[in-house]
């Protein structure tokens, strides 16, 4: 199935095509006419759209960082929630394709400030550079046009997220259901992160919450916490908040 509006922006690099939709209300960014890649809402584009997106928001829930590492960037509509609600965070963005970003600024109103970093690279090599325990949060959402960069479930690559994030710090990937049977890489984050939980989404993504530390808060806390989080962010919390669940073997 299509893409809903007008294609207002075609553009090609060595991974393929980057395109933009446009459909008076809603813009979109795909690897592909068949395939949705970001969405925001053109009159307010940092409301996050995506069930998937607004699951990585759970975090949250159990920490408030300072510094935010963002593996992907798509058309920034993470970015420029984080950057909107948040205004004291500093976000270093990581994107592989500069025709992404590019894009991003361009057409999806991806904000232009002193606290945003951007890195065209790949994430695993960004990550082996990576100071250690530089960043409070990171978000993994490295999908190209073939679907899911697979390095971001490789044990390897676990183990230097783990590395570039403080004592404290938290990991957050975007998976799918199917990534349930990836064996190798979830005993790599449950051997790292001694707290995991999951989120399953209504289209088949998978979410993965990750902490350094062990949260100590009761499920009452979180609730309280998850009504504070929707009101800043203007969404509700209660359907992924009652998705989320603890993750073991």
């Amino acid at each position: 199935m299509s893409l809903p509006g007008k294609e207002i922006f075609r553009t090609f690099d060595d991974l393929g095509v980057v395109q933009v939709f446009d459909d008076g209300n809603k813009r979109y960014m795909a690897f592909g006419s068949n395939d949705e890649q970001s969405c925001i809402m053109n009159a307010k584009p940092e409301l996050l759209l995506h069930e998937y997106a607004r699951a990585m928001m759970l975090v949250l829930l159990f920490h408030k960082p300072r510094n935010v590492t963002l593996l992907g960037l798509g058309g920034g509509s993470l970015a420029s929630c984080i950057l909107h609600h948040y205004p004291s965070i500093t976000l270093n963005i990581v994107e592989l394709r500069q025709i992404v970003v590019d894009t991003a600024y361009r057409y999806f109103q991806l904000p232009r400030e002193d606290r945003v970093s951007v890195s065209v690279m790949d994430a695993g090599k960004f990550l082996r550079k990576a100071k250690p325990g530089k960043s409070d949060l990171i978000f993994c959402d490295l999908y190209g046009p073939e679907g899911l960069d697979y390095q971001q479930l490789d044990p390897a690559f676990i183990e230097r997220c783990y590395n570039h994030l403080s004592d404290d710090g938290w990991l957050v990937l975007n998976c799918w259901q199917n990534h349930r049977n990836e064996a190798e890489g979830l005993r790599s984050i449950a051997d790292w992160f001694p707290e995991m939980r999951v989120c399953s989404v209504p289209g088949g993504n998978w979410t993965i919450i990750a902490g350094k530390q062990e949260s100590d808060l009761s499920q009452k806390m979180l609730e309280e916490k998850a009504k504070d989080v929707s009101a800043k962010l203007g969404f509700s919390f209660t359907s992924l908040f009652k998705r989320m669940e603890n993750y073991g073997f």
